[in-house]
This record gives C-alpha cells, structure tokens and sequence, in this order.
C-alpha cells in the first residue's frame, strides 16, 4: 500500500550506537482537511481547472475507445465531469473573478499530472479518471468543509454532480471487460498503484495552498483514509491496490 510517506525521498541516518535516553511518546494532534481550506479564489481555481483537465482526458479517451459501447460511457462521464466544472465556475463567478486568471495559477502542476496519468489505452485512461476523480474529488470535498458557509454547499453539490452514477458505470464496464480478458486485471493493478502516488502528490498540493501547515505525521491520518478508500475502489474491480 502506498502511504504519503513513502512519496518523500529520505536521507540515510547514520546509525547511532549510544544508548537513547528514555523519551514519552510524541502525541500527535488529529488533523481534518478543513483546517487547510486555501482562500475561496484558490480552492475554486484548483478544482475547477482540475475538473476541465479532467474533462480533457475524457475526451481523448473517446477517440480510443474499442467500442461504440464504451464510446457513449466515456461520453457521459465527460459530460458530468464538464457540469461539475461548470458548477464551480459559476462559483468563480459570483465572486467576481475573472475565470481563466483564477484558474491559470493551477494549470502547470495539473497539466503534468495529466500527463503522467494519461494511460496507454483507453482501459488505463478511463481507470486514471476513477482513480483520480475519486481520491481528488474526496480531497476537495473535505477540504470544502473551510469555506465560507454561502459557498460550502453549491461548492459540495457541484462536486457531487454525477459522481457515483460515473464511478458504478465505469465499474461495471472494467468489470466486464477483466472478466474478457483476466490478463488485464494485473495490468490496470500495476496501473492503479502508479496513479495513487501521481494523485497523491496533486492532493498535497492543494493542501499546500492553505496558509496553514502540517508537518507529515499529522497529516498521515488523513492521507491513509484517502488511500483506504482508494483501496475500496480498487477492490470494487478486484485488482490488488
């Protein structure tokens, strides 16, 4: 299983022969996403540049979809992937921003995750978009809980919009198509490590935009809860997580 932790390249610690002195164990403080709520503008130009890029995907993976069948899935989860985006523009909008300004700030670091998660085919494709709309979506979900109260629930239903039918859909189509071909299933395993790492590293930063901080260990909780339900959408096809 992939933690946080093991995202951070560490230094070798010399190994120390003297004897440690006794010590009372660090009590580490529970720590809940919401605390680290970047500002409104921040949060919004996050999540509503990711669900565009998400939308992007989408539609590539279209055009290499190996039947009209998993053509028209790929059709409809763009299209509520294309609502939630437009949801949180409108957000955007009441504020008064200028939309694409407050996305820009985002676009390098989500634009290489895409990148790296673009998959080789459209099995890897539409699995990259449940992994990452999923763990992303659950991120930005709780990290709503800090936003101002007249924003905290349009924001929530925006990211809601079409979610579960898009993960039950895409779920029974992979289902099918490993049940076809069991040599499939240990590829999109070994995909779907891979992408939870590359996920893992967007979530952190949104995080990162909050003007608070968290040292790792505090965060650790939070990050293992996201990978469990990670985990559950992968046992959800029967690949190994």
């Amino acid at each position: 299983m992939v933690s946080w932790k093991s995202l951070r390249a560490r230094r070798a610690r010399p190994a120390n022969t003297r004897p440690r002195a006794a010590s009372r164990p660090r009590v580490v403080s529970r720590v809940e996403l919401g605390d680290f709520t970047p500002d409104l503008d921040v949060y919004l130009g996050q999540a509503a540049y990711l669900q565009l890029a998400l939308f992007e995907s989408l539609g590539r993976a279209a055009h290499i979809a190996p039947s009209t069948r998993t053509k028209t899935l790929t059709g409809a989860v763009a299209t509520s992937t294309l609502e939630r985006h437009k949801g949180l523009l409108t957000e955007i909008e009441r504020t008064g921003a200028d939309v694409p300004e407050t996305m820009q700030p985002h676009r390098a670091v989500i634009d290489d995750f895409q990148s790296r998660t673009g998959g080789g085919d459209w099995y890897e494709s539409i699995l990259a978009s449940y992994v990452a709309a999923g763990l992303l979506n659950d991120v930005f979900s709780r990290l709503a809980a800090g936003l101002p109260s007249d924003s905290h629930d349009r924001v929530v239903t925006a990211l809601e919009t079409g979610a579960s039918d898009d993960e039950k859909a895409i779920v029974s189509e992979l289902s099918l198509a490993i049940s076809a071909d069991p040599r499939l299933a240990s590829r999109l395993a070994l995909w779907g490590r891979r992408l939870v790492g590359d996920t893992l590293l967007v979530a952190r930063a949104a995080i990162s935009a909050s003007h608070q901080s968290a040292d790792d260990e505090r965060l650790e909780p939070v990050f293992t809860e996201l990978i469990a339900a990670h985990t559950r959408r992968m046992d959800s096809l029967g690949l190994t997580a």
